[in-house]
């Protein structure tokens, strides 16, 4: 089997955010509202934070005391909450530090991709913004700080989120709550884990749910391609129960997408199932994956490969294989595309860059790909050609790629992404018909 995973050197960095237009006003300053509060120990992100002792889940630990605090100096920012279910929100109530928004935004997402702007303001002034009256819906909540009020970045001690507490739709699965400077493209509530990457942080101009890769159909695109790229297959679903050593240094690769137990983000798998499924054949492995994590090794993990299959067969476990592909790899690559003005097969170039070079900022890396794209051509945000630049992309992809000895075959951009590119199928319509590593595939 054909296998290419993505690289092991992956950092931390935050990037540039795109600002939402502030066009919703809400009826601040009405009775406060009585429904419960929602937010409190749920997981929490952020667009960056300013040191780790200042993640986001200190604003929404009910310690008034502790805070998160962003990047100085920067905008936009955002910090978000997950309540765990699609919730009815009704009041949003903001304090803030000395660093406080001028000018944000509350909204609204279901999937924490589509944001709904359902709260704007241009003259905020600090203090406590007890926000009611307001008529949102969405698993996610977060502020969009677009201006900062001070020379400093945005600081909350309290960000609490309310609404009437039965879930408005069928509740998904809850996500673990995360920890700072971790794998995911984004910045979350706990303590540094240092072989963890961080992607260039992205937000989208809002947009309908289910636009281009996002689509279920078009996702269901993105996952075969990858899948014939990564397993010689298009049946990515059977990956689920996958599982080996491929020898690249980075111990054993498994799972829809290669979690990997010497990057970080097996770990968070299997952390993440542990929280659903507190019994689980993977949970006695938990301290000797802490400790292989960041090597190649497999002490205290004898047995685990038979663990992994027979997880497997639990449908939380591919449930929470799919909620962390999307949260560390999918959402952050969609946001990024949508951001710089890139279509569905935009979209998919930079989450198959993602997959296998990580979303860290160094030269090798998906940031450091982009940004050598973006010293060639534009990006259709910027006013440039959409297919000039994604020309640009996929030629610094394959710069990357060539870097290292695993990755040197480059046909998975050049007679897949490229091929599609040349025949301007900037959607990725059906039907498809590409090549890796010499085998021919096609989806009708």
């Amino acid at each position: 089997m054909q296998v290419s995973r993505r690289l092991v050197a992956w950092c931390a960095a935050a990037g540039a955010l795109v600002a939402v237009p502030l066009v919703v006003w809400a009826n601040v300053g009405a009775e406060a509202a009585t429904d419960p509060l929602l937010s409190r120990g749920r997981p929490a992100e952020a667009s960056s934070v300013e040191v780790p002792e200042l993640g986001p889940g200190n604003a929404v630990d009910g310690d008034g005391r502790s805070r998160w605090g962003s990047e100085e100096g920067a905008d936009p920012q955002w910090i978000s909450v997950d309540l765990g279910a699609a919730h009815q929100v009704s009041r949003v109530r903001l304090r803030w530090e000395t660093a406080y928004g001028k000018a944000y935004e509350i909204q609204t997402s279901p999937d924490g991709g589509a944001w709904t702007t359902i709260f704007a303001t241009r003259a905020g002034d600090g203090g406590t913004d007890d926000l009611t009256g307001l008529s949102g819906q969405g698993r996610y909540v977060r502020m969009l700080g677009s201006a900062r009020g001070t020379k400093w970045g945005y600081s909350l001690y309290d960000f609490e989120v309310y609404g009437p507490g039965q879930p408005s739709g069928d509740a998904p699965a809850q996500r673990r709550p995360a920890r700072a400077s971790q794998a995911a493209p984004v910045i979350t509530s706990g303590a540094p884990r240092p072989t963890k990457p961080t992607a260039t942080q992205t937000t989208p101009p809002a947009t309908a749910a289910g636009t281009g890769l996002a689509e279920p159909a078009k996702k269901e695109i993105a996952m075969q391609l990858v899948s014939s790229a990564e397993n010689s297959s298009l049946d990515w679903k059977a990956q689920y129960k996958y599982i080996e050593d491929i020898g690249d240094g980075r111990g054993f690769t498994g799972g829809i997408i290669g979690f990997c137990s010497g990057t970080g983000d097996m770990l968070d798998l299997v952390e993440a199932y542990t929280q659903r499924v507190p019994s689980n054949p993977l949970a006695r492995f938990l301290p000797a994956l802490r400790k292989v994590n960041g090597s190649a090794s497999h002490a205290g993990l004898d047995g685990f490969e038979a663990a992994w299959r027979s997880a497997a067969g639990d449908p939380q476990f591919t449930k929470a294989q799919d909620d962390e592909r999307d949260r560390v790899y999918f959402n952050p690559a969609v946001a990024q595309a949508r951001s710089d003005g890139l279509g569905a097969l935009g979209q998919f170039a930079y989450y198959d860059a993602m997959v296998m070079h990580g979303p860290g900022p160094d030269a090798d890396s998906f940031g450091g790909i982009r940004k050598a794209a973006l010293t060639k051509a534009k990006s259709p945000a910027q006013g440039g050609s959409e297919v000039a630049y994604l020309t640009a992309f996929l030629d610094a992809r394959a710069t990357a790629m060539r870097t290292e000895a695993a990755h040197s075959d480059t046909s998975r951009v050049d007679t897949a992404q490229r091929q599609f590119l040349k025949a301007g199928n900037l959607d990725l319509h059906t039907p498809l018909s590409w090549k890796v590593y010499g085998e021919s595939f096609q989806i009708s």
